[in-house]
């Protein structure tokens, strides 16, 4: 027993690349899960204290002007040849396969429509519940398009956060050879938070944008969070130790 007391505790098991990669992308996928559910429960706070008088029209109107943005101002990409349409396409999908392919649309007309004079049974009661969330439900369904679209527009815009960051890494690398042959001082507090915040970062960018409850041009987002990649890549790689 005293031998087992003072036995050193156990290493914990280091992950293998696919349990990590798998790991990774579950997480990912609760990240985009979340900011969903983030943008649909503050459209439908907007509806109520914020612009009750606009109703479904707000979210109706979003999607609007985000297709618009890629129509006027995204024609090309390096990953798609219509960023548009690919967008498009998305939301059409992820549409039809949450909405039209569960019949989940078919139930919301089944619902809505008027229940006969004395009709009884399920349906009135499901109409009853219906008639004063049916709008809730309804601009759900169409900030899930939003989601969509500025999904693809963050997906199609991977290229601009590569390059920012591949230019501080640059600028970086540079700055580490001057402090090294200039015999500047070398800070580990500095370069271990740095490399903490690229990941927090690229998170930050993507829920704040797909959370956001008003329309906005995706460069408004894109280029200061890309911009500020490539400062935290500058100083990471800026403060990285002299010597390996």
């Amino acid at each position: 027993m005293a031998e087992r007391a003072g036995a050193p505790p156990r290493p914990a098991a280091r992950r293998g690349l696919v349990s990590g990669g798998l790991t990774r992308i579950a997480q990912g996928l609760a990240w985009l899960v979340g900011a969903l559910l983030f943008s649909v429960l503050i459209e439908w706070t907007g509806m109520v204290f914020w612009w009750p008088e606009q109703g479904l029209d707000h979210s109706r109107r979003m999607l609007e002007r985000e297709i618009r943005y890629l129509d006027g101002d995204f024609r090309r990409s390096l990953l798609s040849p219509d960023p548009a349409g690919f967008a498009r396409k998305l939301a059409g999908r992820v549409h039809h396969g949450l909405f039209e392919a569960t019949g989940w649309i078919d139930f919301l007309q089944w619902v809505s429509g008027p229940p006969q004079p004395g009709e009884s049974g399920l349906r009135p009661v499901l109409h009853r519940l219906y008639s004063p969330a049916g709008e809730f439900l309804v601009a759900a369904m169409q900030v899930t398009q939003v989601f969509c679209v500025r999904l693809a527009v963050l997906s199609l815009s991977t290229p601009v956060f590569f390059l920012f960051g591949l230019v501080g890494l640059v600028d970086g690398l540079v700055r580490r050879d001057l402090r090294r042959w200039g015999g500047g001082r070398e800070s580990s507090f500095v370069y271990h938070y740095a490399r903490r915040s690229v990941l927090p970062l690229m998170v930050s960018a993507w829920v704040t944008y797909l959370a956001l409850p008003f329309s906005l041009h995706p460069a408004w987002i894109v280029l200061p969070f890309a911009a500020l990649l490539a400062l935290v890549v500058t100083v990471t790689a800026g403060t990285f130790k002299k010597y390996l």
